[in-house]
């Protein structure tokens, strides 16, 4: 292989997951990964229903239901254990038809990925390639790589860095990153047992000055603790079970220390950066590549994916044809903005929760406990909604109203059982309340589109509420109208990118 429409450096959760989306509309791609197979550490553990809707978009939710543990929200809690403020998730469906809060091993979603990946003859990944080099040339980017200790390379027309933190993409571009001021050293642990700990289904954030303090169960005999280190601590004070077990303690106390097998013990270093560009020409950078952010709030991995799938169907399209390159430029001003404000939100929930000193444990016992009394404030800790994409030219909001144009339309349950992105299946939608003309329903199939009648009482129907809304095959809002007369002018291509393999929502 010399040539190929689309090289993706790093096989992780954002390499694959981009890899098969393209693979859905038949793009061509090869995945060059420096480790032979996957990385067999844990690290992210948490997704949230509008990512596991992408696993639906893969046809993976099925199976990543089988490996995830579903999570009950989140408790903050004194050093005591003492609950402080509890906001609970729908463990069974949100507004995306998923669970809101799902818990898993990294390793086993990799695996998932890459066997799904398998499935799409268009998609190659090889492992053992380290990529050494990028360099441009007309039309194209030749990529520099070694394998199994040979010289190689390849000519792509676009390539896409997931290749982490330390990326090699991103440096090859000459962007860098900007902190946003945020650096915390967190002791990381990964335990298995069968023996039950009894401890409330979800997230314990522990609010203790001296040492703060996360638990979690990821699996059927998984459970994840992060402790804060404190200055002069590593984590290979805390690598021998003897000095490990009196931190996790309080919830394993009943527990005989034999029964706990210790997995991993590892430092991260927490930060909240963004790349001061995620794009040179035919190079984009994705997941942590172009961000990293503080755990708070769970979104790392699923930043990536947003990613992922906001690039896809419009490269898919810009290489079929039937949409211009110059989409492409919507991709860095749409994702940079969401993922700086959900980085600041981590941020700012890590701050709160963590610092302070005694005084702010003092604040957050008295506060917490009365946050449910706060107008609206309950709602927003719970919504798993995040924030609308800022304009664009796939993101027409109007500058003087509200608009639901850059929010995620509902994946709701339409006619015969299946639910939007079933019927969507990676191509266009156009949602109307009002029943639209023969001409008008003509025009929407001809460009590739589906055509989705909200009827009175569904779930789509209260969302839209009246009118029409363009859903774009991300499942983000073009545009919303009012009339139907004005429908021909809001459709943005003449044809959308056919995908060979739609979505598997959860029914």
């Amino acid at each position: 292989m010399t040539e190929v429409p689309v090289v993706i450096v790093g096989a992780g959760p954002t390499g694959l997951t981009a890899a098969t989306l393209l693979a859905q509309y038949g793009v061509e791609c090869l995945v060059l990964d420096r480790w032979e197979t996957i990385y067999p550490q844990p690290r992210a553990v948490h997704l949230d229903d509008e990512v596991c809707r992408i696993l639906g978009r893969l046809g993976l939710f099925d199976e990543f239901s089988k490996i995830s543990w579903r999570c009950n929200g989140l408790r903050l809690v004194d050093r005591d254990l003492h609950v402080l403020a509890e906001f609970e998730r729908d463990a069974a469906n949100g507004r995306h038809g998923y669970p809101e809060a799902s818990m898993f091993d990294q390793p086993e979603l990799e695996a998932l990925l890459r066997n799904g990946l398998e499935r799409h003859p268009a998609a190659t990944v090889r492992g053992g390639a380290e990529v050494t080099s990028l360099a441009p040339e007309a039309g194209g980017v030749r990529v520099t790589f070694t394998e199994s200790g040979r010289p190689g390379s390849v000519r792509a027309r676009y390539v896409l860095g997931c290749d982490g933190a330390n990326s090699l993409v991103r440096t090859s571009i000459g962007a860098v990153m900007r902190d946003l001021g945020f650096t915390q050293r967190w002791l990381v642990a990964d335990v298995r047992t069968d023996a039950e700990l009894g401890a409330w289904e979800g997230v314990h954030q522990v609010s203790d000055p001296v040492r703060a303090a996360t638990y979690m169960r990821v699996g059927a005999n998984r459970h994840r603790w992060e402790f804060q280190l404190a200055d002069g601590e590593t984590a290979d004070g805390y690598r021998e079970p003897a000095d490990l077990l009196p931190l996790i303690k309080p919830w394993t106390r009943d527990v005989p220390a034999a029964e706990l097998d210790v997995v991993r013990v590892a430092e991260y270093t927490f930060r909240a950066q963004v790349a001061d560009r995620w794009r040179d020409r035919r190079v984009f950078l994705l997941g942590d590549a172009a961000h990293l952010t503080p755990p708070f709030i769970g979104q790392g991995m699923g930043a990536g994916l947003r990613d992922a799938v906001n690039l896809a169907w419009k490269l898919a399209g810009v290489l079929d044809g039937t949409l211009p390159e110059t989409v492409l430029g919507t991709y860095e001003p749409e994702r940079k903005p969401h993922a700086t404000t959900m980085i600041r939100l981590a941020k700012l929930m890590g701050t709160a929760m963590t610092e302070g000193g005694d005084f702010g444990t003092f604040i957050r016992r008295v506060a917490a406990p009365r946050l449910h009394r706060v107008p609206g404030l309950r709602g927003r800790v719970l919504e798993t909604e995040t924030p609308p994409l800022r304009r664009s030219a796939l993101v027409r909001r109007p500058r003087l109203r509200r608009s639901l144009a850059g929010r995620q339309c509902p994946n709701a349950p339409v006619d015969g059982g299946r639910r939007l992105d079933d019927v969507a299946a990676g191509r266009f939608a156009v949602v109307t309340t009002t029943e639209p003309s023969p001409t008008q329903r003509a025009d929407v199939e001809q460009r590739g589109a589906v055509l989705v009648v909200a009827r009175p009482g569904s779930p789509l129907h209260r969302w839209l509420r009246r009118g029409f809304a363009v859903v774009r095959p991300d499942g983000t809002v073009h545009s919303a109208g009012r009339d139907l007369a004005a429908l021909r002018a809001a459709l943005p291509v003449r044809r959308a990118p056919v995908t060979t393999l739609g979505g598997n929502p959860r029914r």
